[in-house]
């Protein structure tokens, strides 16, 4: 799914408007009521009352078009209009003439007033700004969200919640709406999925006002929200005639005393994803260990015991993986070292590999355009320094990708793919899934498919996407604070079946 950018939004909606011979009202008038039917459709003519803090722009005027289409079918409807500026657009001006014929005139809320009076159990409707905010909100505009806040009664709001902005994270915490339901205008937008403005929003739906389809699908944008239907014309399917030789020979490099479990997890889920060598590049303390719980994965030992000293192997493979468990004893910084001047393979490179790297940032030249590199947030802030917000950690992110032409995966719980200026957004996984190991199984499942012959971009979708998937399903039999990184492997299999299951069809209860 594509997630545009502001200004795109804009420019849908102004060749919406020219191309269809309407008036901005007319669009409005559209997304109002596909907005009172969601509503209609839950509530079915409930009393509830309904509170709707209406701004003096078109996110404003959207909420008076809600607003009388609910009066209409009798809803108990209480409005105001939050009067921050003297400059409204036409947009609101309209719609607030036409609550006449209700006779209810939507109270003005001003510096000062008095806020109204809110129940828990009562519903509010969030229409005070959209995406067009591109300043800080006044005093007595921040003390209003922070009563609607504290309210705690359920909150819905239209496009994005109030006080976030299009292009950086908010100045003052408190003063964003926290919304139980965010209805977006087409398209999620960035915000939605970044660990500082996500946490704003516990879901969303994406509803369509209408704007024009052959723009929406023939432009491009930076962004893209990753999943089933994006991930699944990447999958490359298995030959009939196809072997072990087929697959690739996966090389998975790290481990040290106390840290082979790393290299086990790594080189167990590259097996599961469909890998058909899999070889373990360890120090000597591991072998028995490795052997014994992996019996499917080959092992080359180190000459020392503890730690990696001289990464030399007699093997070629497809793809490598590098870094689980590794340490970052100064023997192992020259092996590290020694080994990116004499590769010239694309790699996977995670874990203490990358702090390896961030440490000695010359050896960023020696990485090999096109491999995949796997930080966690503060190992991507040791690479590429301190960031104010999230936009701006994507902004220097992208800076970092493009410099050294890799791919970086940033972990979390909308894991970012970052390439070219373009992010992939991925949309599963779990909280579960902050547990130890589980970055280790990624690492793995990334060298797996590179090995299989997928391209590094597909790959790295493809990866994070499966890698989610399988945490989704191995969370419905065991919940949160019970999953591991072994079960996300566990379920890699049922992650590729789900690939390819129609989705139920809804019970004569459901369709009702």
């Amino acid at each position: 799914m594509k997630i545009y950018s502001a200004a795109q939004i804009y420019e849908a909606i102004n060749l919406t408007i020219e191309k269809n011979q309407i008036t901005s009202n007319d669009l409005l008038e559209f997304a109002g009521t596909q907005l009172f039917n969601w509503f209609h459709t839950r509530m079915h003519g409930a009393q509830v009352p309904i509170h709707i803090y209406c701004g003096i722009g078109n996110n404003g005027g959207l909420g008076l078009v809600l607003g009388r289409q609910l009066l209409h079918h009798g809803y108990n409807v209480h409005m105001y209009v939050v009067n921050f500026s003297d400059k409204r657009t036409k947009g609101f001006l309209v719609n607030y003439d036409r609550i006449k014929e209700f006779k209810v005139w939507p109270k003005l809320l001003s510096s000062g007033e008095e806020f109204p009076v809110m129940k828990t159990e009562d519903i509010i409707v969030d229409a005070i700004f959209g995406i067009g905010l591109n300043r800080e909100t006044s005093d007595w505009v921040k003390e209003l969200i922070k009563y609607i806040n504290d309210s705690k009664a359920y909150t819905v709001s239209l496009d994005v919640p109030s006080g976030l902005y299009p292009d950086h994270g908010p100045e003052d915490k408190e003063a964003v709406i926290k919304s139980n339901f965010t209805l977006t205008s087409q398209a999620p937008k960035l915000s939605f999925f970044l660990p500082e403005t996500g946490i704003y929003m516990q879901q969303w739906e994406a509803i369509d006002i209408g704007l024009d389809q052959e723009y929406l699908q023939t432009t491009d944008t930076e962004v893209q929200l990753i999943d089933k239907f994006e991930v699944l014309p990447l999958y490359i399917p298995r030959e009939k005639y196809g072997h072990k030789g087929t697959y690739g020979h996966s090389l998975i490099v790290g481990g040290s005393f106390g840290k082979i479990g790393s290299v086990t997890l790594a080189s167990s889920a590259c097996l599961r994803v469909g890998t058909g060598l899999v070889t373990a590049y360890i120090p000597e303390c591991g072998y028995t260990t490795l052997q014994t719980s992996l019996p499917e994965a080959m092992v080359i030992c180190d000459e020392n015991a503890k730690h990696l000293t001289n990464i030399d192997y007699d093997i070629v493979p497809r793809a490598i993986g590098i870094g689980v468990g590794m340490g970052t004893v100064e023997a192992t910084v020259k092996a590290f070292e020694k080994f990116l001047k004499e590769n010239n393979d694309r790699l996977v490179i995670d874990a203490d590999a990358l702090n390896i790297l961030s440490e000695h940032k010359k050896l960023l030249k020696s990485v090999p355009k096109g491999s995949i590199l796997t930080p966690h947030p503060k190992e991507l802030e040791r690479l590429i320094g301190e960031w104010t917000d999230d936009f701006d950690k994507l902004t220097k992110a992208k800076a970092f990708s493009k410099k050294y032409g890799v791919i970086l995966i940033i972990k979390g719980a909308h894991t970012v793919i970052i390439y070219d200026n373009h992010l992939y957004i991925n949309n599963t996984g779990n909280p579960g899934m902050a547990t130890a190991g589980s970055g280790d199984v990624l690492t793995g499942m990334l060298t797996g498919l590179l090995a299989q012959g997928y391209d590094p971009i597909p790959a790295a979708i493809f990866g994070v996407y499966m890698h989610g998937k399988a945490g989704d399903i191995a969370l419905s039999g065991l919940g949160y604070q019970a999953l591991t990184a072994s079960d996300i492997i566990y379920h890699i299999g049922d992650a590729y079946l789900d690939l390819f299951k129609q989705p139920e069809e809804p019970s004569e209860e459901e369709a009702q």
